[in-house]
């Protein structure tokens, strides 16, 4: 009998490889184990070890497109200071992170404000949740993402780059500002603004508020078409605050003749305690 057992068990962890399962495989004989000794019912025991296929299934596509969407490190919605971006709703936020209604029909965010106000924080912040819920995103610098099509274009694969970016449910493009005004950049931006217009969302971070975009678009009737495009579905964040690097050097300056120190681990904990005890 023990033969005939660990003949089964052998060709069942073949059967499991070959229907894809990993986590039922590994799973398999403690569940098993544990059924045979409280008495399970078969279809619970089915039941469990399906639970947590899946669960290792989310679990693994979160880590794949979070590999794919290239996000800044450590910025989450926990960690961005709503007290300093006032005109921002946390509860807004957390609605847009949902993604269901407005990703499904191709809406865009549009955030505008002065450097270091906080606009790629929050956009990486909403790009992280949005992949939690199952969305795929892609965080890109508008510079890197343009230049790369130029590219495209010139060796004539500028429509098979533009729809490669279609497996993407949100594009983050971030400083849009930065971008030349340039005949060849601006009209692959444009391209892949009109592509994407009521198919994909996209989520853009700008310096410069709409009525200076004809520093972007060297063409008027261009620059209008972008923004209508843009702003026909879309929820706008006008972050207009100082610059948090600005309020940090100022900081630092008002903390100078300090004994210096060093950030260790311990340091770290203690600030996060302390920053936690004061909220």
């Amino acid at each position: 009998m023990k033969n005939s057992s660990s003949v089964d068990a052998a060709r069942l962890s073949l059967l499991l490889n070959e229907l894809r399962l990993p986590a039922i495989k590994v799973l398999w004989p403690q569940f098993a184990e544990q059924a045979d000794k409280e008495g399970w019912p078969a279809a619970r025991f089915l039941s469990a070890i399906a639970e947590h296929e899946l669960s290792e299934r989310d679990r693994r596509r979160i880590e794949r497109h979070l590999a794919d969407a290239r996000l800044p490190p450590g910025k989450t919605i926990d960690s961005f200071d709503f007290d300093v971006v006032p005109m921002i709703s946390k509860a807004q936020v957390m609605a847009i992170t949902a993604g269901d209604a407005w990703i499904a029909k191709g809406a865009n965010i549009l955030m505008f404000g002065p450097p270091g106000g906080g606009k790629s924080h929050l956009a990486a912040a909403i790009g992280l949740a949005l992949i939690e819920n199952g969305w795929r995103v892609l965080f890109t610098r508008t510079t890197e993402l343009v230049q790369k099509l130029q590219v495209a274009r010139r060796e004539l694969q500028l429509e098979s780059a533009i729809n490669k970016l279609e497996r993407f449910d949100l594009l983050i493009l971030d400083d849009l500002a930065y971008v030349t005004k340039d005949q060849a950049e601006t009209s692959v931006l444009f391209e892949l603004i009109s592509a994407r217009y009521e198919r994909k969302s996209m989520l853009i971070t700008a310096n410069q508020p709409f009525g200076e975009w004809n520093r972007i678009f060297p063409d008027p009737a261009m620059t209008l078409a972008a923004v209508d495009r843009l702003v026909h579905h879309a929820t706008i964040f006008e972050m207009n605050v100082e610059s948090y690097r600005r309020r940090s050097a100022m900081e630092a300056k008002r903390q100078r003749g300090r004994p210096a120190s060093y950030a260790t681990i311990n340091s770290a904990n203690k600030s996060v305690a302390e920053r936690q005890s004061d909220q």
